[in-house]
């Protein structure tokens, strides 16, 4: 079992000050990649107004390409206070993926991947989708709620749970963007 750092997982109350908290983290991320970041990004649910979280902070970091990604991230980030999780690869291929912060809960998370990456719009579209539909946005509250009881620090028993419902969410959104002519 993959424990949530130091206790039980728990999903608070949106906090006004998150999009506060990314811009702050955008801009020190920006600094220390330059170049090298071609696009920071809000995702996840504190990038939902009124949605319920982890108070994690999830940053997506687009990139050229993963290889260089692999060679010239890992540094700078760390100088920001993030650790490198390799072993996240055999879960989220073709992603880099970071944490920072006290274990339970981290701070945040940055996921780096080529904007090329399917996942980089799956991410974004599930996101704008949560933005535009609060129905969505109140189920998927209501998931999140339910798993944190009943996960309790069982972190990939939480986040496996959320599959189901992500990816039917992520599916309706598909379909709701074809509608749109996008």
């Amino acid at each position: 079992m993959e424990k949530y750092g130091a206790g039980a997982i728990v999903v608070s109350a949106y906090d006004p000050n998150w999009p506060a908290l990314f811009d702050e983290e955008r801009a020190r991320i920006q600094a220390a990649l330059g170049g090298l970041a071609l696009a920071v990004e809000h995702i996840g649910s504190t990038a939902v107004p009124g949605l319920p979280s982890k108070p994690i902070i999830d940053l997506l970091v687009g990139v050229p390409n993963f290889d260089d990604a692999q060679h010239r991230y890992v540094e700078p980030m760390a100088t920001l206070g993030y650790i490198y999780l390799p072993q996240y690869e055999s879960w989220l291929p073709g992603e880099l993926f970071f944490r920072k912060g006290p274990p339970g809960p981290w701070t945040h998370h940055v996921h780096v991947m080529p904007l090329s990456h399917p996942r980089w719009q799956q991410l974004i579209l599930f996101r704008d989708y949560l933005r535009t539909h609060p129905e969505a946005a109140r189920a998927y509250a209501d998931v999140k709620r339910e798993l944190a009881c009943t996960s309790r620090d069982d972190i990939a028993a939480y986040r496996n749970g959320k599959s189901a419902f992500v990816e039917a969410t992520t599916a309706r959104a598909l379909a709701w963007r074809a509608e749109r002519g996008q």
